[in-house]
């Protein structure tokens, strides 16, 4: 995500204003990238990885004939097991990478889906895969906690280490930076290809979810005790904290920020959204999704469906936010308000949302297989796609938002063309 142009307040009626107009354009990539230059990391060893059961749903979600239709113009098959993420190259949108339970991940065009390399040597699950800023590394991490960096063009690899058990993995928006969430509550982050490191230490739980905000000085980190914290990356240390009654009652599941960062939201496994401004720390509302329909008293030997926040973002070009739930529920929330606006049910479960870089159409991928446009402001559907035989687990919209790329229990990643009327 970029910087915002300006400061882009949003004007949210609360008891306090919260969000400071600060007449700063946002710091240049150069200036970032010199910033980063002065952070003082320090060579930490790898920690040995516990290794741990990666128990998989393999049919979840999944209905008969789901494979009849293939909506997709190209299918890459070279994994041999379920594929659990994918990302595109930033710069051209041309190549993807995708990882999976086969321990296997492999850079590809999507063109026409052929295979550029293997970036191979993993030994357990790829489950986190993604381009630098400017498409020339691409990491891949395993469960067990390797991240192996590769030179795109030279097809090489040039730095690998081995944390614990890893959660999250993501590339600094302006920077040759790597930054990654672990089982043992740590969050690491490394020069790349110069290794040098830090850690930030977080609650002795895992640091489940995290995302570096679009300053590039701080990111934001959820940890499985409910509890958040947001980092100032050069100082290494934790700016602000929410925890007890201002974080979350159970694991946080996914984090997102607006597009100048000044506002941050969490979900959680508590099926609450917290909208927060990132420059004091406060909460300023909370979306609690209630439920429509009591539900029916469990039987012996049941067990009540579970519902969490699975995935969520902010739109760019409107006030809104969006949040997807275990329970299939997408809920489209007014910023300026903090009230709901739409509910948009699926089916099956909603695994993860992107909202288009420049208009109110958001994605969802679901349990079922299918990818979906939602018109926000409308609440309706704009269309389906389908060519999975099995949930989908991950997926990518491209800058234009002319193709997703999807990934699937089905050993398959797809590449749909997203075909528009109003365009």
């Amino acid at each position: 995500m970029e910087p915002g142009e300006g400061p882009g307040a949003l004007d949210l009626h609360g008891d306090e204003e919260i969000i400071e107009v600060v007449e700063l354009g946002p710091p240049g990539p150069d200036d970032l990238a010199e910033e980063m230059e002065d952070v003082d990391f320090e060579d930490e060893g790898a920690e040995e990885p516990d290794a741990e059961a990666w128990e998989s749903e393999d049919d979840e979600g999944v209905e008969d004939g789901m494979e009849a239709q293939d909506d997709s113009e190209v299918t890459f098959s070279l994994h041999s097991d379920s594929v659990f993420c994918v990302s595109l190259d930033p710069k051209t949108n041309t190549l993807a990478v995708t990882g999976g339970e086969d321990d296997k991940a492999f850079v590809w065009r999507v063109s026409d889906g052929e295979l550029l390399f293997e970036c191979s040597g993993h030994k357990d699950s790829v489950t986190c895969a993604g381009f630098s800023h400017d498409s020339v590394f691409v990491a891949t991490g395993d469960m067990s906690g390797l991240i192996k960096v590769w030179r795109v063009d030279a097809k090489e690899e040039v730095w690998s280490f081995e944390v614990g058990d890893l959660e999250w993995m993501e590339w600094h928006p302006q920077a040759d930076v790597l930054l990654a969430g672990t089982a043992d509550g740590n969050t690491w982050m490394w020069k790349i290809p110069s290794g040098d490191c830090k850690t930030f230490q977080g609650p002795a739980c895992p640091a489940t979810c995290g995302r570096i905000l679009p300053d590039g000085k701080r990111a934001v980190v959820g940890y499985e005790d409910g509890t958040m914290r947001i980092w100032d990356l050069k100082q290494g240390t934790s700016l602000h904290v929410l925890k007890g009654q201002d974080g979350h009652q159970d694991p946080l599941t996914c984090v997102a920020s607006n597009q100048d960062g000044s506002l941050i939201m969490t979900g959680s496994v508590d099926c609450h959204a917290k909208l927060i401004n990132s420059a004091t720390g406060k909460v300023v509302c909370v979306f609690k999704m209630e439920s429509v329909t009591p539900k029916a008293p469990i039987s012996e030997g049941e067990e009540a469906e579970s519902n969490s926040v699975e995935s969520l973002g902010f739109c760019n070009v409107m006030p809104l936010a969006a949040v997807g739930y275990l329970d299939g529920t997408l809920a489209i929330y007014d910023l300026s308000t903090q009230s709901l606006r739409h509910k948009c049910q699926h089916e099956s479960g909603i695994v993860q949302l992107l909202w288009e870089e420049s208009s109110a159409v958001v994605y969802t991928c679901s349990l079922d297989g299918a990818v979906r446009l939602w018109d926000a402001r409308s609440g309706k559907m704009i269309s389906e796609y389908r060519g999975h035989s099995a949930e989908i687990l991950d997926f990518a919209v491209n800058k234009d938002a002319s193709i997703v790329v999807t990934t699937s229990g089905d050993h398959q990643a797809k590449v749909f063309c997203v075909q528009r009327p109003d365009r």
